[in-house]
């Protein structure tokens, strides 16, 4: 086994979204990140192990347990729909932490689906340490049922929470794409920290349209 893996036994798992999933397991002696980052992850089963997925924590470092918030692709079969069918008792091997998505200053948050994960664990330690004024998030999905863990965001950031429904229209949120009329309505002020994550090709247009509109680059935070 390679030194820097390790096993964790799985002890707790819910549902939070239709597809999405969340899984608490142990933690290893000694183990601490920063909230944001990520560790490589694979199923503890034969013809898994090598299948390795990164996934962000969403816990925060003090709490006696590791957690991640997971997102099903049930098409690809693949390593979310095997972490998926996995209960309490089952086990995964995690790795040492990395990452780039770091709190460096109160700023927007902008998300698209999973993309929201990074964020979690950052956003749980501002609001426990009373930091979360001057913070707003604005978070992408496709439907409403599709919002991961949107009760609880909406008790931390109130008014400073701004749901975008691209493929429905309830008239309870926005309805539309973050592009570039979007954000310019949005946001006063656009020399202020931006974080960014979602999938790949979001990234790339909302970091372009933030430049394009006076975003410094080195104000954007993302996980290259």
């Amino acid at each position: 086994m390679h030194a820097m893996e390790h096993i964790v036994r799985i002890i707790e798992t819910s549902q939070v979204t239709h597809d999405v999933k969340r899984f608490r397991f142990q933690k290893p002696a000694g183990y601490t990140f920063i909230p944001g980052q990520a560790t490589d992850v694979s199923v503890n089963k034969d013809g898994w192990k090598n299948e390795v997925r990164p996934f962000t924590f969403t816990s925060l470092n003090e709490y006696p347990y590791l957690e991640f918030t997971i997102k099903r692709y049930e098409s690809h079969n693949g390593v979310t729909d095997q972490i998926h069918q996995l209960k309490e008792g089952d086990e995964l091997l995690i790795r040492d932490v990395w990452g780039a998505i770091a709190y460096k200053g109160p700023g927007w948050f902008i998300a698209g689906g999973a993309g929201i994960t990074p964020f979690m664990a950052i956003l749980r330690r501002l609001h426990k340490d009373d930091q979360l004024l001057g913070n707003k998030l604005i978070y992408s999905n496709k439907t409403a049922a599709d919002i991961i863990y949107n009760d609880e965001l909406s008790a931390m950031l109130g008014a400073d929470f701004i749901n975008v429904l691209t493929r429905e229209d309830n008239g309870q949120y926005l309805h539309g794409r973050i592009d570039e009329a979007f954000l310019k309505k949005e946001i006063p002020d656009f020399s202020t920290h931006f974080y960014v994550c979602g999938p790949d090709k979001m990234i790339a247009n909302v970091n372009g349209i933030l430049t394009g509109l006076g975003a410094k680059a080195e104000t954007l935070v993302f996980e290259k």
